[in-house]
């Protein structure tokens, strides 16, 4: 039987993501059938929950409310340990007291999105209707359904007007739709290293992730919980091959070059020789202790659907029109995966939309991941921006 054990559960903390993926180590927000999430694709998504963090404290009029949305592969746990690795938050470079995004005077939220694993309903929880793990029969999500989720929460929080709307890559396609989708209700937006739609090449990486999930035998047809197995091993090729897009070139060779892995010559086999090699296999085997196959699945293509212009005949510009919020948009030089070139069309359609917007290209040859990373530059305008909007917004320190 121990035997059996180990091959059902290769992996560590699998136990504990799956309690995660019902019952997280968080806040979490149920919502019953007389508060449907209406899905894009069609489907009214009941019951449903949304699991979500807060730091910090929410002043009386209740105007210093920020939403953090997260990455691809990030959840809720922003500035705290996180419950299955015992690491920290994933942006606890800019976030915390006396940080850039202050919790001594802003209230913080953060929710793991609609089709995440970390409590939020998804793939990887619990099928009311069946009793069993949703796996592919979860409906298809987008970024817009994300965003209306988040908006329930934070009618459920009794805040009606966010101060801000903050995050990076995927999160920061939300920002874009918080701000498409309810201008009246975003003081200010910081979209940081994003777009409007995803590249056709963006598309492409995440289709090579997706096969490589889909060919692990463990994965099962996406019933891998159901039948005690797990696709690790896809999903950990999937994350060696995306983590390359968030690095650059100038970056993993400055880190990396050819340096050889603990020995002095090659070994003149398949072993990991390279630093860089040892360096992607631990990416990809630290992450699959904590994320879920089928949810990375449904990230993935909630990305690739995404397409405000789309949703406005076509027209970028008439997604902003007239808008109130105050923007601003940050790329960086190295970022080939989300290019400046796709910021200033983002800019430049926020300006035709008649959008009070600042942009910021910062310089540095750490990838698109920089906005996780300690990027001084970076950081200080985050402060800056805030703080000014803060001053606008009439918030006063503390406060």
């Amino acid at each position: 039987m121990s035997k059996v054990h180990s091959v059902k559960n290769p992996i560590p903390h699998i136990d504990e993501r799956a309690r995660e993926a019902d019952h997280p180590t968080s806040l979490v927000a149920h919502f019953g059938a007389d508060k449907p999430l209406r899905l894009d694709c069609g489907v009214e998504l009941t019951p449903f929950q949304i699991a979500y963090q807060t730091y910090g404290a929410l002043n009386a009029d209740r105007s210093n409310a920020i939403l953090l949305c997260h990455a691809l592969t990030g959840d809720q746990h922003v500035a705290n340990v996180h419950p299955v690795t015992g690491k920290n938050g994933w942006w606890e470079t800019l976030v915390g007291p006396g940080k850039a995004v202050d919790t001594n005077r802003y209230f913080v939220i953060c929710s793991n999105v609609v089709g995440g694993c970390l409590g939020s309903t998804g793939p990887a929880s619990t099928n009311p209707a069946t009793g069993k793990v949703w796996g592919l029969e979860f409906p298809v999500i987008t970024i817009p359904d994300m965003v209306r989720a988040q908006a329930m929460l934070i009618d459920r929080l009794g805040i009606e007007t966010l101060f801000g709307v903050v995050g990076g890559s995927m999160g920061g396609m939300q920002v874009l739709q918080w701000t498409a989708a309810y201008p009246d209700r975003v003081f200010s937006a910081l979209p940081i290293a994003c777009a409007t739609r995803h590249s056709a090449q963006n598309i492409a990486f995440h289709e090579v992730g997706r096969q490589a999930v889909m060919a692990d035998p463990d994965w099962r047809g996406g019933r891998y919980v159901e039948e005690g197995t797990d696709p690790h091993r896809g999903l950990g090729v999937a994350r060696m091959a995306a983590h390359i897009t968030y690095l650059s070139d100038a970056a993993l060779h400055r880190k990396f070059g050819r340096r050889m892995q603990d020995r002095e010559l090659p070994t003149f086999s398949f072993d990991a020789d390279f630093q860089v090699e040892s360096y992607l296999r631990y990416q990809g085997s630290s992450f699959v202790e904590r994320f879920d196959a089928n949810s990375y699945l449904y990230l993935t293509r909630a990305m690739d659907y995404f397409d405000i212009a789309a949703d406005h005949n076509g027209v970028l510009a008439e997604a902003f029109r007239e808008t109130i919020t105050r923007f601003c948009v940050v790329s960086f030089t190295s970022d080939w995966l989300f290019p400046t070139s796709e910021s200033r069309d983002v800019v430049h359609a926020l300006n035709a939309g008649g959008a009070r917007v600042s942009f910021t290209e910062i310089e540095t040859d750490r990838g698109h991941d920089a906005f996780l990373l300690d990027v001084p530059e970076f950081i200080d305008m985050v402060r800056a921006f805030l703080e000014s909007a803060g001053t606008a917004r009439g918030l006063t320190a503390g406060h």
